[in-house]
This record gives C-alpha cells, structure tokens and sequence, in this order.
C-alpha cells in the first residue's frame, strides 16, 4: 500500500495542474456559450456547432502531434537530451504542416454544415465563427506542441497558469465584441471568434516567454535548425499520432454527428443538446488531463526500465479517473434543473437540458475511464488498440442505437445520448480488459522496439 499511496501522490502532483489546464481550455469555449446564449438561441447555436466543425477538424491535428508525448517521455525518463531537442524541433514542424489542410477545411464551414440539414441562418452565422479564427490556428498548434513537450518532462505549472489567464483574457475581450461594448459593434458569435483567434496567438506567445524566462529547456539540448529535419523522425511522430488522431477523432465526431442530428430534431433539442454537452465536455476535461499526467508518468517509469511501477501508475490514474467522474455524475443529476439556467433564460431550453442530465451522469465514469485509459496506451507507445476500440464502441454500437432511438417518434434527444452511452461504455470496458492483459508491464519501450528486427 505504501507504493501505491506514494504513486497517487505523484500522478496528483503531477495530474492536477495538467487537469486544471485542460479544463481552463475548455472553458474557453464555455465563456463563449454563456455569453452568447444570452444574445439569442441562433447566436449559441452558431457557436455550437461551429465549434463541433473546429474541434472535429482540429482533434486529428492535434492527435497527430501527441505522437510526440511517449517519444518526449520517455527520453525524458532516459535522461536523453539530444532525442528531446530534436522531438521539439519535428513536433513543431509537423504542427505547422497540418495546420495548412485544416485552415482550408475551415473555409468550407458553410456548404459542410449545411449539407447536414442545418438551420440556414444558424450555418451562416456558424461559418463566420468559424472562419475569423483561422488566422489563430497555427499558433494554437504550435501551443500544442510546446505544452506537451513540456508536459513530458513533468514541467506542467507554466501552461497552467497561462490558461487560467487566457480565461480572464477572452472573457475582457468578449464582453466587447459580443455584446457591442466600449463603442465597438454588437458582433455576438463573430466577436466571440475573433476573441478566441486573439487569445490563441498570446496562449503562445506567454509560453514562449515562460520558456525563456523560467529556464524550463535544461535538461534538454536546443535543435532549432531547420536544416536538421529529418524525415525519419517526422515519420515516427506521425505514426505514433495517427492512430491517436483517428481515435480522438472517432470519439469526437461519434458526438459531433449526434449533435448534427440534434439540429435536426430543432432550434430547441440543438440548443439542450449544446448545453448537455458543454457541461459534459467540461468534466472530461479532469479524467483528459489525469489520462495526459498518466501518459507521462507510464512513459517515464518505462523510459527509466520500471515496468512495474509504470503498470502500477496505470491502475492509480483508472482508480483517479473514475473516481472524479462519480462525483460529477452526481452534481449533474442534483442540479439538472439548475445548472442549464447558467447558459440560458429561455424555460423550454432548460428544462429539456434537464431531462438529459440525468442520462449524461450515467456514462460519467466510462468516460472517465476511457478518457485515462487511452492515456496510459499512449505512454506505452500503443496507440492503435484505442483506436480499435473507438471504433467498435461508437460506429458499431452507440451511434447506430442513437440513431434508432433518437427518431422524433421515439426517444428524441434522449435517444441519441443513450447511444453515446453505449459507446462510451463498450470502449472504456475494452481498454481497461486490454491494461489489465497487455498493460505496461509487458511493454517495451520505443527504443526496444526500433531495435528489434522489423521493429
């Protein structure tokens, strides 16, 4: 017991600041919900589902470069100071790259949403959204790149408190542009884009100066030639993040497709179904960053040679994880009828978000669980099984039942969130099977691998 008391001491060290950075990014886009559902439905629902096209096309970028968080890890572990340099140099090339494809795919918000039966007037607004805060995006990346490098080697307080003033920073910036302040237009959706863009390219900038500031590259060597690229290694980080990608983006997009149905049952099911899922992505965001502090801490002990260690860290962040989500599963269903109220004052949106809190508490610790889960895989270097499980859960289980039950004439909006409770429960069940047979305990580490025949 006393090496377990120890090891949840560690992952909280080192999980809670990274939690708390998760969930300052997500409430972001809360800021920008609440403040706009209080100009008009169409306004929150333009930012609804404009972010589900940001997000659903971002999570692949973004999945590609965590396929430098075992590599950093565990050479990390290893004391390997040239591998760190040089990751930080491909990671961040690479985040240049994709954010290319992903500013064109953002340029065709419009023609996209609308093929899906969207309101009109709602996509309009939503492309517009979307499409002021392209000039952000390649800083946001680039962000990306340096927090997790960072997060890799343990040093996770700096994006942390750059998060938490990001929150205070977007929130001065959309009081003007959303609602018309200090002689400026009432630009609603639009001036919550633009703040987000604004806020995206100072995330950046502060880290960058936290980096000079504080030191934090010791222990690692600088490579900032772009003449050292190589393409080896760009490849390796890529095949290490594309099943990520795929995986994050089977998840994201099982409830971005449930949201696109949610448009269509109605102005009223989309803009419940936006609250629901708000107040259920805020929460993912604590067992999401305990799952990152796992992937570091599982990616450490197996760059250090402690197999044992690394499958008893994987346990304690599960344990951590789903703990976390009991407990918010049982602040949804105590303040359903209260919380939704936050986000609007129209009665008939809050009180049809209320009947479906009650069935997002009921996966709250398969989403938990699977959230850490796909963390530990990636400290170990496995990335594809999730992605695997992905898969199955929610294309071959949970969005067909929410498609069945979330006709009009059947369940509706409840309908679809039981099937993503379905998914949510075959993918965490299938990942923690997999730790417990496969678990790192039974890994070898990346350089293990390249060095063995074909490996």
């Amino acid at each position: 017991m006393g090496r377990v008391r120890r090891e949840v001491r560690k992952l909280v060290a080192l999980a809670t600041p990274v939690a708390l950075t998760q969930l300052s990014a997500m409430l972001l886009w809360t800021v920008d919900l609440l403040m706009v559902g209080h100009v008009g439905l169409v306004h929150l629902n333009a930012v609804s589902l404009g972010r589900i096209w940001v997000m659903g096309t971002t999570v692949v970028a973004s999945g590609l470069l965590f396929g430098l968080d075992p590599i950093a890890a565990q050479a990390h572990g290893a004391r390997d100071r040239d591998r760190l340099g040089r990751v930080l140099l491909h990671g961040s090339a690479l985040a240049l790259a994709a954010s290319v494809p992903v500013a064109l795919l953002w340029l065709a918000t419009g023609p996209i949403l609308a093929a899906f039966g969207q309101d009109p007037e709602t996509v309009a607004l939503a492309a517009r959204y979307v499409r002021v805060q392209i000039p952000g995006l390649p800083f946001f990346l680039l962000y990306l790149v340096l927090r997790q490098y960072l997060q890799a080697r343990g040093l996770v307080r700096p994006a942390m408190w750059i998060a938490f003033g990001a929150n205070v920073f977007n929130a001065a910036l959309n009081w003007p542009l959303v609602f018309g302040e200090l002689g400026l237009p009432r630009l609603g959706a639009v001036g919550a884009g633009i703040a987000t863009a604004v806020t995206q390219v100072a995330m950046l900038a502060a880290l960058l100066v936290a980096f000079r500031r504080l030191r934090l590259q010791r222990g690692s060597r600088t490579v900032l030639d772009p003449r050292r690229l190589s393409r080896r290694e760009l490849a390796e980080i890529a095949a290490l993040g594309a099943p990520v990608a795929f995986q994050l983006a089977l998840e994201y997009w099982a409830f971005g497709i449930t949201t696109l149905w949610a448009g269509q049952l109605g102005a009223l099911p989309l803009a419940a179904h936006s609250i629901a899922l708000n107040l259920a992505s805020i929460t993912y965001m604590v067992p999401l960053g305990i799952g990152q502090g796992a992937t570091t801490r599982v990616g450490n002990l197996l760059g250090a040679g402690d197999r044992a260690g690394a499958q008893r860290a994987a346990w304690v962040a599960l344990g951590l994880g789903g703990g976390v989500m009991l407990l918010a599963a049982a602040a949804f269903v105590a303040g359903r009828t209260a919380i939704p109220g936050w986000y609007t004052s129209d009665a008939a949106a809050v009180a049809a978000a209320a009947a479906v809190l009650p069935i997002v508490a009921a996966f709250e610790l398969f989403d938990g669980l699977q959230a850490v889960g796909g963390g530990v895989l990636r400290g170990m270097g496995r990335t594809r099984p999730a992605a695997l499980f992905n898969l199955i859960g929610y294309y071959a289980l949970g969005l067909p039942l929410g498609w069945w039950l979330g006709r009009p004439e059947r369940l509706g909006l409840a309908g679809l969130w039981w099937g993503l409770a379905l998914g949510l429960f075959a993918v965490a069940v299938a990942l923690v099977a997999w730790i417990a047979a496969r678990g790192p305990r039974c890994a070898h580490t990346l350089v293990e691998r390249r060095a063995r025949p074909g490996g």
